[in-house]
């Protein structure tokens, strides 16, 4: 049988961008997700939440696609027992007139 651990609007400041005030100053990203396992292990989902966000602010990433390619690929070193991984992050600060953002979705 498989799980599903879901993680919705996760939100903290980190640096994320391309542009010269969004390396300089930290700005809020939204991330969802849904992390599918088979029942045989435990998965800690605080461990889970904290990896997401200690991979942001280490990696400072430029693109939110390089967010989007890392991140699944580093999570699943750390919790081997993930099948798949539904991903989206947000930059709801960037655009005054709407939420600019991206998904993927994994399957190992």
């Amino acid at each position: 049988m498989t799980f599903s651990i879901l993680i919705e609007k996760l939100t903290f400041e980190t640096i994320i961008g391309i542009l010269d005030f969004e390396r300089n100053q930290k700005q809020k990203v939204i991330i969802d997700g849904i992390f599918t396992y088979e029942n045989q292990e435990f998965l800690d989902y605080v461990l889970l939440k904290d990896k997401i966000v200690s991979l942001f602010c280490e990696n400072q990433y430029f693109l939110i696609e390089d967010a989007l390619q890392n991140i699944p690929q580093e999570l699943k070193k750390d919790f081997p027992c993930l099948k798949s991984i539904e991903l989206s992050i947000k930059k709801p600060d960037i655009l005054k007139d709407c939420i600019i953002g991206m998904k993927t979705k994994i399957i190992f």
